[in-house]
């Protein structure tokens, strides 16, 4: 989790903040900056993803019912174990960071933290996730949580990110995972409708990541990062992002059978909505206009958010499901 957290990092005025307060002058005592600082290197705006996902997950799982406890005890888990991604992300990032103005302010960057102090920071909160989760929710949750820090570490960041501009498809599988821990926590294993949101946020990935990095391409080319942007045509990347578009609302529509009306009509508006951004991007390109690509990454964030507070709002309610009602599934 960029459990919560998607490959090529995250935009946003918040986090510029917290960076300022960080390493800029003012009223600050250095235990706070230094605390700050900490907070930083969880990169906790981007954690949002992990809400988004999470919740929603579990009360489909456990359909017309809300169990509190057990939501938060398994959110704090999911928190400590992206945290502990983000902060370990940020240690293996740090040469590429200093030279991108996007992330120059980061605690690394700015020799604001420790390197060591922050990867044993980053451990101690991977540890500590496994055995919160172990103890309060299950055994497999935990476990799902080390596999993703472990695959967003090893195998995105230290893996895929500076050698293909495939890294951010396969790499985006870890931003996925909260939709099976979420699930596993109440069930105690992987369903098919699980599968189905990871799914969904795996396609949602490369559209939301490829938009910034249109923005941002030379910043990633100075860092020797080959994101798609930076090594294929603007009609080349609008054109996959419309592929992963797509594929994005096929599998929001693929979980229909498991939920409600209220869901089915969502996803369904909602996805015509992000659709409709995603080629209007495209035909842009294509025109030769003068396109926004930063729109449609700050607002596929907004669509995510729909798509799964409708999810939530369907799963409380507990009405029957799509696919009871035309099939008689249980």
């Amino acid at each position: 989790m960029r459990v919560g957290q998607q490959p090529g990092g995250a935009h946003g005025s918040s986090g510029t903040v917290l960076a300022d307060r960080v390493t800029g002058s003012g009223p600050l005592s250095v235990a706070t900056r230094r605390v700050l600082a900490y907070i930083a290197l969880t990169k906790p705006r981007v954690i949002e993803l992990l809400l988004v996902a999470t919740i929603p997950t579990m009360l489909l799982a456990d359909r017309g019912n809300v169990d509190i406890r057990l939501i938060l005890v398994t959110l704090f888990g999911g928190w400590m174990g992206a945290a502990s991604a983000n902060t370990l992300n940020c240690v293996a990032d740090a040469d590429i960071d200093k030279v991108m103005k996007r992330t120059s302010k980061r605690p690394l960057a700015r020799e604001a933290v420790p390197t060591r102090n922050a990867f044993v920071f980053g451990v101690t909160l991977g540890v500590v996730s496994f055995a919160w989760l172990w103890w309060q929710a299950n055994l497999l949750s935990g476990a799902l949580v080390v596999a993703t820090i472990l695959f967003y570490v090893f195998v995105y960041t230290l893996g895929l990110k500076r050698r293909t501009s495939q890294n951010v498809i396969w790499g985006g599988a870890a931003g996925c995972m909260p939709a099976l821990v979420g699930w596993s926590a109440v069930t105690g294993n992987i369903g098919w409708p699980a599968i189905v949101l990871f799914l969904v946020i795996f396609f949602w990935t490369p559209p939301h990541t490829w938009a910034l990095a249109m923005r941002y391409k030379e910043d990633y080319k100075a860092a020797g990062v080959p994101m798609l942007p930076v090594v294929a045509t603007e009609q080349v990347v609008t054109k996959q992002i419309v592929i992963y578009t797509w594929l994005t609302v096929l599998a929001t529509l693929a979980l229909v059978p498991a939920a409600g009306v209220i869901y089915a009509a969502t996803a369904l508006v909602a996805g015509a909505w992000f659709l409709l951004m995603a080629h209007q991007l495209y035909a842009g390109v294509r025109k030769g206009e003068s396109v926004k690509p930063l729109r449609l990454f700050l607002q596929s964030n907004n669509y995510l958010a729909v798509v799964f507070c409708g999810l939530a709002v369907d799963s409380v309610l507990g009405w029957n499901t799509i696919g009871h009602t035309l099939f008689g599934w249980s």
